[in-house]
């Protein structure tokens, strides 16, 4: 249930930073030297960038909702709060467009990776989209104007509706086609840049610590997602008997899966399970059992990347119906608990759309307290996007927000039939 052990959970001695690693990630810069001036530098950039982001009138990262949109994190009870949210709507200045991201840290400074991939990663996309936009509508007006027959490299992208990790071409129209190509383009540019930009920083511990990715950019029908990790992205959606159902958008990221870990060994990374938690592989060090990252991408975690770790996102594409009605993403401490079906059927239970998250957060940590009461609650992060936001704010007259939670937390009982691949 934990991405990277902790020393609540097992003795010191079994955790110990190997010595080599050691002297790296904890190597003190004198206050005269060179590098603390350009440490002192880095961080007051930092601060200055992230004034300037947090005064952007679209952009929320806090407990809260905005038009199509609510947010919340809660703290669990392992330490500081590492998940960290995102919404930023007019995206790239689209009117219709809207950015959405969950980050699960891991390691000592997995709170500072996740808020620094949460501030970043966005506009290295928003960027790169329109770099890459300018560039695909130039080289089409030399082909339009040539008469030639430039053809774009094709893509291939999961679609949520086929089985899981099967790779499939899009069947859209070619301008469709150029838009979601281009997107899925600049999603794996940037997430490549945040990995570059997170390994030069000298004032944040990337070596041993890291963070999970999903983020999702919706503009107009088209719905793109990129994910590195194990948070996940599901969507409710409504089958013929008008019920809502569930669609996982995302495969969790984990050495469990073969080709994730016959790549983690090829590249001479250890995967196994320890014998107290027989269920759960983990990613471990050529000659240490260091540092046991219950996952196979990842943002930072740099101690691994030479041994198979990789931050190259997984990109899936839905074109939107009528008939799905909203995205749910989440870090772990809410899949750990709760399946998909009980996940959708919470959100759609909660009368003010403004509120779901909060709710579904709740009932997070009460499915903690009753499946795991020895266990300390995991930190817990979701992002609700509602595709026909009417009633965000208008309150149902059948439910009251007593009987709303009450409903919420009691759902649990369904199997999920989509399950974690």
């Amino acid at each position: 249930m934990g991405s990277c052990f902790s020393s609540q959970s097992t003795s010191e001695e079994s955790l110990a930073m190997p010595p080599d690693i050691e002297s790296i990630v904890y190597k003190k810069t004198s206050p005269g030297s060179p590098n603390s001036v350009v440490d002192g530098r880095n961080q007051g950039n930092m601060q200055q960038q992230q004034q300037q982001l947090h005064r952007i009138r679209d952009r929320m990262f806090l407990n809260g909702s905005t038009q199509c949109a609510s947010l919340f994190s809660r703290q669990g009870n392992k330490g500081t709060n590492q998940d960290a949210m995102i919404v930023w709507e007019n995206f790239g200045l689209k009117s219709d467009a809207v950015f959405c991201g969950i980050f699960d840290g891991h390691g000592p400074s997995g709170h500072l990776v996740a808020k620094s991939v949460r501030d970043s990663l966005p506009v290295k996309i928003s960027t790169q989209w329109e770099v890459d936009t300018k560039k695909n509508n130039d080289l089409r007006g030399i082909n339009l104007n040539t008469s030639g027959s430039m053809k774009c490299k094709s893509t291939s992208f999961l679609i949520a509706d086929e089985l899981a990790r099967e790779s499939v071409h899009i069947d859209e129209t070619d301008k469709q086609s150029d838009f979601v190509q281009t997107l899925k383009d600049s999603f794996m540019k940037s997430y490549e840049a945040m990995d570059r930009e997170l390994k030069m920083y000298t004032n944040i511990d990337c070596f041993c610590s890291g963070t999970t990715a999903v983020t999702l950019v919706k503009q107009g029908q088209n719905l793109v997602i990129g994910n590195v990790g194990d948070s996940r992205a599901i969507m409710g959606t409504r089958a013929e008997d008008n019920s809502i159902t569930a669609i996982q958008l995302t495969v969790d990221l984990k050495p469990n899966l073969q080709e994730e870990a016959k790549r983690i060994q090829g590249c001479k990374g250890r995967v196994f399970a320890r014998p107290d938690e027989p269920e759960v592989l983990r990613v471990w060090l050529p000659n240490n059992d260091f540092p046991g990252l219950a996952m196979s991408r990842a943002l930072g975690d740099f101690c691994l990347k030479t041994f198979g770790l990789i931050s190259v996102p997984e990109m899936f594409y839905r074109r939107l119906t009528r008939k799905d009605e909203f995205v749910v993403l989440a870090t772990d401490g809410v899949w750990d608990v709760l399946s998909n079906d009980e996940v959708v059927d919470i959100v759609a239970s909660v009368p003010l759309h403004s509120q779901a998250a909060q709710a579904l957060v709740e009932s997070a940590v009460h499915a903690w307290k009753d499946k795991y009461p020895t266990s300390k609650v995991d930190d817990c992060a979701v992002v609700c996007l509602f595709f026909n936001s009417n009633n965000l704010y208008s309150a149902s007259a059948t439910l009251s927000p007593e009987k709303m939670m009450q409903k919420c937390v009691a759902s649990g009982t369904k199997k999920d039939p989509v399950g974690t691949i």
